[in-house]
């Protein structure tokens, strides 16, 4: 089984480091709802974390949330409202898109605001050893002290510090250096420290979450290819001189960004389908089945034409997996189809290719039905493997006709929750909806319903 690693960017044989695979992914910012963007990742490393576990590995999967940072100060003050109500609240629907998108909860799902105390003793450690120095109340990283910096993304420090300049008000002795501690605003949420009071910077928060639950060197470190610098480079750098130890990471693994036209999609340019209204319209079987058809490492072009195509594909897996199995005699499916999905995904998780095997699968299944032999044993192995990616081929709940007057009723409680401002109400009424197999469209003369195709 091999894994390409962007440290050494190319494929290397997987050797965890002990008999648990520890593998860290980096999480949410919960100030909005989570869109199709995130679920291109987490689908990413869902699939990981299944295949290896279907490999017989065992996995302490860890995923951070970041509940303390810039753009999530900046949004609770423009609503008038808590970090905490703000952080809180979409923490809660991100993870409950994720169980819509059927992925796996992560063992541990850390908080930097309850990590503090880890933050700090880091940031200290890093200055006893001298790699830290204070200005101002705030901790910043030497980046000159390292000097292997920059090997993460293939870069020197003299060509990352081009055009790089010191922002007014940073006292910091290379314009490389990073924080590690912010001081603290006037409103912000703050700590107390051996500085002052102030807040954990960014790149900080995911070393010490990771060495406090998998410890001082791990296996896989996941995450998109937005945050290999500076954030994951920052990682290596701060964690490794913490501990002296190399690699911090053994396994670096970039997902590709999912894009809009020309851009990736983000909260920050506006551009983005949120989770929710996708599952309005698609399953969460054809969702993962349009990111996973692409390479993870390659870039994805989001269009309805292609997630639809995805959703046609998850139905015919579907109707093979669950057709009249024939009562002739049994066929064994398994040694070319599971030996041919298992090659393709030790090859760095090559989902492609791995689908292209379910397909085959499904036609083998329905010939053989169609000719009259029983394909029980396909059938079991299509949903074995399809469940490797997080597939659960299971039929959408659909409205019956007869329905109607339940479905008005839904909706009629929909508007008096939205008219009350009970916005989580009025979501969990249209979630329902959409389970039962029905499209709402909200229009100027009012809601309009319709049954999915």
């Amino acid at each position: 089984m091999k894994i390409f690693s962007t440290l050494s960017g190319q494929k290397e044989e997987f050797k965890p480091h002990r008999d648990v695979v520890t593998m860290y992914v980096c999480g949410v910012n919960p100030y909005a709802d989570a869109h199709i963007g995130h679920a291109m990742s987490y689908v990413t490393f869902d699939m990981v974390r299944r295949y290896l576990e279907f490999r017989g590995y065992k996995v302490k999967h860890v995923e951070n949330v970041t509940d303390i940072e810039d753009n999530i100060i900046n949004y609770a003050n423009r609503q008038g409202i808590s970090v905490r109500e703000l952080t809180e609240k979409f923490t809660i629907r991100y993870f409950e898109d994720m169980d819509a998108l059927n992925i796996l909860r992560p063992h541990f799902t850390p908080k930097a605001t309850e990590t503090i105390p880890e933050i700090i003793g880091m940031t200290h450690g890093l200055m006893d050893k001298g790699y830290a120095y204070e200005a101002k109340g705030s901790v910043y990283f030497r980046v000159t002290k390292m000097p292997d910096y920059g090997k993460l993304s293939h870069r020197t420090l003299d060509m990352m510090a081009a055009g790089a300049r010191i922002e007014p008000g940073e006292e910091k002795e290379h314009p490389m250096d990073f924080v590690l501690w912010k001081t603290s605003k006037p409103g912000e949420p703050s700590w107390d420290s051996p500085w002052g009071k102030g807040r954990p910077g960014w790149h900080i928060e995911c070393s010490a979450m990771s060495m406090k639950y998998l410890g001082e060197q791990i296996d896989i470190h996941g995450g998109g290819q937005d945050v290999l610098f500076p954030h994951h480079e920052n990682e290596i750098a701060q964690s490794e001189c913490f501990t002296g130890k190399k690699p911090f990471v053994k396994y670096w693994m970039h997902n590709g960004l999912l894009q809009m036209g020309a851009e990736k999609m983000s909260k920050s340019l506006g551009n983005l389908i949120t989770i929710r209204d996708a599952l309005q319209k698609y399953s969460a079987d054809g969702i993962r089945l349009f990111i996973l058809s692409s390479y993870y490492r390659n870039p994805l072009t989001y269009s309805e034409e292609a997630i639809e195509a995805a959703e046609r594909g998850a139905e015919r897996l579907r109707q093979a997996a669950h057709s009249e199995c024939g009562s002739g005699e049994k066929i064994s499916f398994e040694p070319p189809f599971l030996l041919n999905f298992t090659n393709h995904m030790d090859d760095d998780f090559n989902t492609p290719q791995a689908i292209a095997v379910l397909f085959e699968l499904a036609r083998a299944i329905n010939r053989f039905r169609d000719a009259g032999r029983c394909v029980t044993l396909g059938q079991q192995l299509l949903l074995e493997l399809a469940g490797v990616l997080g597939l659960t081929l299971k039929e959408p709940e659909k409205a019956v006709v007869g329905d109607e007057p339940v479905i008005d009723q839904l909706i009629v409680e929909r508007k008096k929750a939205r008219d009350a401002k009970q916005f989580q109400l009025a979501d969990d009424i249209r979630n329902k909806l959409t389970e039962m197999g029905v499209v709402l469209e909200d229009t100027p003369q009012g809601t309009v319903w319709k049954r999915k195709k």
